[in-house]
């Protein structure tokens, strides 16, 4: 199922609509002139018959902390920053040392 039938669907909901039809999904996607599916977007409507998008996200929620929080690697260490610049008082030897072996 394509994610942009669960966005319009939402977008419906926000809108005001509780329970969408396929209808209103189809002209949210055809608005933008996106491709539709009559299929998808009916088999979408019917899963969520009866059912508020509130209930819905509250039960993926609880589903996802299954997966727990996962390590995630921690921060990153920044790269140190290009060249250039001035170089500091006393670093002009070293630069000047540079210069003479190119």
């Amino acid at each position: 199922m394509g994610l942009k039938y669960v966005a319009a669907y939402l977008m419906s909901v926000l809108a005001g609509n509780d329970s969408p039809s396929a209808a209103d999904i189809q002209k949210i996607l055809e608005s933008v002139e996106s491709e539709y599916d009559e299929g998808i977007a009916s088999k979408l409507v019917s899963e969520l018959e009866g059912k508020t998008v509130h209930e819905v996200i509250a039960e993926g929620k609880e589903k996802l902390k299954g997966f727990g929080g996962g390590g995630g690697g921690g921060g990153f260490a920044a790269g140190g920053g290009g060249g250039g610049g001035a170089a500091a008082a006393g670093d002009a030897p070293a630069a000047e040392a540079k210069k003479e072996a190119v």
